[in-house]
């Protein structure tokens, strides 16, 4: 009987330490393609419990019948290990949502401009969310010209999306259940499928290889923003987390503290800056230094023309399809020159020209060159 409650006592331990693994970012647990073994641990995480916890129950009293001691060290130890791992290294116990979602207009707006933000609009309604803010949060709900958005941030892979919260055709809440590759996973409550927060797609559970409708969104500086949305709403700090927004003050310029965030200057390192772009089933990743060097790169990506820009602020980057191939677009200053007809950073034509080809945005994201060749294998670079 004696026997039972060691090997309950070794496995509960082992089985939480195993938990928490597989999806935190611990020494070799991100490198392992190990989510769907994660999954089946968190899913049938009681019935593991309950089995260890009953040799626990059976061994007890044999163990502190010898030894109090070692019982009562065993139960201790083992409530320790729960309380780290469930309450200390849990994902969802270390980042939390804005108790209250503030929004300012640029007159009463606080957040620096040079910082950076996601920015969306949608039906005529823009709204800005810092990166210093969302990096924390992971991710923030709201409504954008009458469409509910989830707006999400992963620091480890530097990756912003926006994306609808549909599941199923209905709207959906989602918590931040941990990582994997690196990347942020969400977990729905209906369903408890686990989704990857760089594509939005549902990577185990019973929603498995399904995709949240994703939302065009640009991350530039908040000055570069409001020049283009004068009108936008900005998202400013929650009173409550200000303190956990201080750790992310150097972020933005790759100097931040931990070794997960930080950047490499050199170009095509695990840190580097790359500027990603996939249409279809091509995608291509371009050196972040080399489109500081340049300011715009020309290039065709799933047999379509684009062009990537840097504003002059050297943070905000846009991208367009570029509707004949043969010719390329330029730059002045933050003025686009396509066949000799000038348009704003936003695409549109600042000339009265008529019949001016349009300039159609293309998504594209900066983020780590980790996390982009992890969820494009296929890139060209």
């Amino acid at each position: 009987m004696k026997r039972l409650f060691y090997i309950g006592i070794l496995g509960l331990i082992l089985f939480e330490i195993l938990n928490v693994y597989f999806i935190m970012p611990m020494p070799g647990s991100q490198r392992m393609r190990s989510i769907d073994l994660a999954y089946f641990f968190y899913t049938w995480r009681w019935i593991i419990r309950g089995m260890f916890g009953l040799l626990v129950i059976l061994g007890f009293a044999k163990v502190y019948d010898a030894s109090k001691w070692i019982a009562c060290g065993g139960i201790t130890l083992l409530l320790i290990t729960w309380y780290v791992v469930n309450f200390r290294m849990s994902a969802d116990t270390m980042f939390y949502q804005p108790t209250t979602l503030i929004l300012k207009n640029a007159r009463e707006n606080k957040i620096a401009k040079d910082r950076l933000i996601v920015g969306v609009e949608i039906n005529g309604v823009a709204k800005a969310y810092p990166i210093q803010l969302i990096a924390y949060h992971h991710q923030v709900l709201d409504s954008i010209g009458g469409t509910p958005v989830m707006v999400t941030y992963c620091s480890v892979c530097r990756t912003g999306r926006v994306f609808e919260p549909l599941v199923k055709g209905k709207y959906e809440k989602f918590r931040l259940v941990g990582m994997d590759h690196f990347n942020a996973m969400f977990e729905d409550f209906t369903t408890k499928s686990w989704w990857r927060q760089a594509n939005g797609e549902a990577v185990t559970g019973t929603l498995k290889g399904q995709l949240l409708p994703e939302v065009l969104s640009q991350q530039v500086s908040l000055d570069k923003w409001l020049s283009l949305h004068p009108n936008s709403l900005i998202m400013q700090p929650d009173p409550k987390f200000e303190e956990k927004y201080k750790n992310l003050d150097k972020y933005e310029t790759g100097k931040g503290k931990s070794d997960l965030t930080r950047t490499d200057s050199l170009s095509w390192k695990d840190k580097s800056w790359i500027v990603g772009i996939a249409i279809d089933r091509d995608s291509k990743a371009f050196d972040w230094n080399r489109l500081k060097k340049e300011k715009v790169i020309n290039d065709e990506i799933g047999h379509k023309p684009v062009a990537i820009v840097l504003s002059t602020d050297n943070k905000s980057f846009f991208a367009f399809e570029r509707p004949e191939g043969k010719d390329l677009l330029s730059m002045k200053n933050d003025t686009l020159i396509f066949q000799n007809i000038r348009y704003s950073l936003e695409g549109k034509a600042i000339d009265n020209t008529e019949n001016a080809p349009k300039l159609t945005k293309v998504k594209v994201y900066q983020e780590f060159w980790h996390s982009w060749q992890s969820f494009h294998p296929g890139t060209r670079r």
